[in-house]
């Protein structure tokens, strides 16, 4: 009795037209067979019970810490300040290269 392929050749062949990767013939049918068998055991993890297991969000005990959401004004400089050492600047604003056409 022959099983479907979880994967196909063909499949393989596409997947890695669509990630610009040039593979050989012999490349594509070994990477078929790998991934075959990365998605058989993915198979067995997903047929798991997993039922009586509570979800989670993080397994890691770590909480967040949180401060107050103020205004330090300590930490802060004036524009004066924040544009005294800009190289170049217009109308009170930072003026650089353009990074976008």
């Amino acid at each position: 009795m022959t099983t479907k392929a979880l994967i196909t050749t063909d499949e393989v062949s596409h997947v890695a037209k669509l990630a610009n990767l040039q593979l050989a013939p012999s490349k594509i049918s070994k990477l078929q067979t790998e991934l075959e068998s990365i998605l058989e055991y993915v198979q067995a993890v997903q047929k798991a019970p997993t039922d009586k297991v509570p979800e989670t969000s993080q397994v890691t005990g770590l909480t967040n810490v949180w401060r107050e959401d103020v205004v330090d004004d300590s930490r802060t400089f004036t524009q004066e300040q924040a544009l005294s050492n800009a190289k170049s600047t217009h109308n009170g604003y930072f003026m650089v290269k353009a990074i976008l056409a």
